[in-house]
């Protein structure tokens, strides 16, 4: 890394100056070993990750199949998110998080690996549920015994191991020009299996259980796992009863559906009607990555001491405009389809920084595990019918999918408007960098 170089070529000293560089050089305890590792996951992830959804398509799945894999998916995480606070009360942060973390990634993608019909990728889809688990073990282990001033430089340096990590992506193209699609994906899962299972082992041997964990694991000592759920709607009326939580959910499904849309279609739209070749997928994942990148590090720091407001009307205004053009570019258009994707990857950082910092103002730390809970099983019900429907959008035009999120993207532009002026005090940093 670059503050490991003892001399710097020109211009390298001012990025080892950056907030972000200083804050990776002093991460503590628990917040090091979830940040340092997280490539680990990220390099599988996004080597497989372009190819997920045109793999089912070679095995013989219809759009249709993929979407209703996808909503039955989701309809298990609700499950998994409602038990999630109490798993991660009863049995500790840290080993909550190894064992969902082994069961929802390493599982299934060797179930992936070896996949021949509709049935392993449902069975695959349901073990996959269970990372709704340690999404909320793990940001107890990230968040409670961290500096609350860090946390926004630690969400960037995640998401910024994670498009790093992209920069690989292309490797995964050269193996299929190499060994054809079906191939080249079946070991690019099975690499996803050791290299995942690396990072939750690693992870595990880093952190130590938070303070707050400790004092849950007394308090539900003795105390069946169901009965933790007793105080559940207690929970969800506090959630529910908060202008400020109903916003920042709105903006959770908003970005949550839209997430399933492009994740499961995108590639599908790119490859049957565009007509783009699988192999060239990884130069759009590699495009965008570079340029929120560059976001990240150049641009959102310079919008610090700016209204909240303003970036997050850009940003949503620029993903509407990125999904019109994915709705109306002709077959063959490689020029539109980078447009779009460059809007989308100048628009996510904007976007995603106000969430983040929304979920740690509304969350009562003393009941982060509960609350997280009901907040992301909220979500998840409300957001799962979509992967069903735009299944369904999708056989009669690949491009209706992306005509839905146009709808939910002004959505959210309504809802981030609304979440700023209900924070309380200064309004949050519309920025991710510190």
């Amino acid at each position: 890394m670059l503050y490991n170089i003892p001399q710097y070529p020109p211009g390298e000293l001012a990025l080892t100056n950056h907030s972000l560089v200083a804050t990776l050089k002093t991460l503590p305890g628990n917040a090091r070993g979830c940040v340092v590792t997280e490539p680990l996951w990220g390099i599988p992830y996004n080597l497989f990750a372009p190819y997920v959804s045109v793999y089912m398509l070679a095995l013989g799945l219809t759009d249709g199949q993929i979407g209703l894999i996808t909503s039955i998916g989701l309809g298990f995480q609700v499950f998994w998110a409602l038990l999630s606070g109490a798993l991660t009360d009863k049995f500790g942060r840290k080993r909550t998080t190894l064992v969902s973390d082994f069961m929802a990634w390493s599982v299934p993608c060797l179930i992936w690996a070896v996949a021949q019909d509709f049935r392993y990728f449902l069975i695959a889809a349901i073990f996959n549920s269970l990372w709704r688990i340690p999404q909320n073990s793990w940001t107890c282990l990230l968040v409670e015994d961290t500096d609350p001033g860090l946390l926004v430089d630690i969400y960037s340096w995640i998401y910024i191991a994670n498009l790093v990590a992209a920069f690989l992506a292309p490797i995964g193209g050269m193996l299929i020009i190499q060994f054809s699609l079906v191939p080249a994906v079946r070991g690019l899962y099975l690499l996803g299996f050791v290299m995942m299972t690396a990072k939750f082992l690693a992870t595990n041997v880093m952190v130590t259980e938070t303070r707050q964990g400790r004092v849950r694991l007394q308090e539900t000592r003795g105390q069946p796992l169901f009965s933790l759920l007793r105080g559940s709607r207690a929970v969800l009326r506090k959630v529910l009863g908060s202008p400020i939580t109903l916003a920042t959910i709105g903006l959770m499904v908003v970005l949550g559906t839209t997430r399933i849309i492009t994740g499961t279609f995108w590639s599908i739209l790119a490859t049957e009607k565009l007509l783009i070749r699988p192999e060239d997928l990884p130069f759009y994942q590699l495009l965008r990555s570079v340029v929120m990148l560059l976001f990240f590090f150049l641009v959102m720091p310079r919008l610090r001491h700016v209204d909240a407001r303003k970036p997050m009307i850009l940003g949503f205004s620029g993903l509407v405009a990125s999904q019109a053009l994915l709705v109306v570019i002709p077959p063959g258009n490689q020029p539109l389809l980078i447009a779009a994707t460059l809007l989308e990857a100048c628009s996510i950082p904007a976007v995603s920084a106000l969430l983040d910092k929304l979920l740690v103002l509304v969350v009562d730390p003393a009941e982060r595990a509960r609350i997280m809970a009901m907040l992301y099983v909220v979500v998840i019900v409300l957001t799962s019918p979509f992967g069903w429907i735009a299944g369904q959008a999708s056989e009669i035009n690949r491009a209706l999918p992306f005509a839905l999120n146009i709808v939910f993207y002004g959505v959210g532009l309504l809802l981030s408007t609304f979440a700023l002026r209900l924070v309380p005090g200064p309004r949050p940093a519309s920025t991710p960098t510190g």
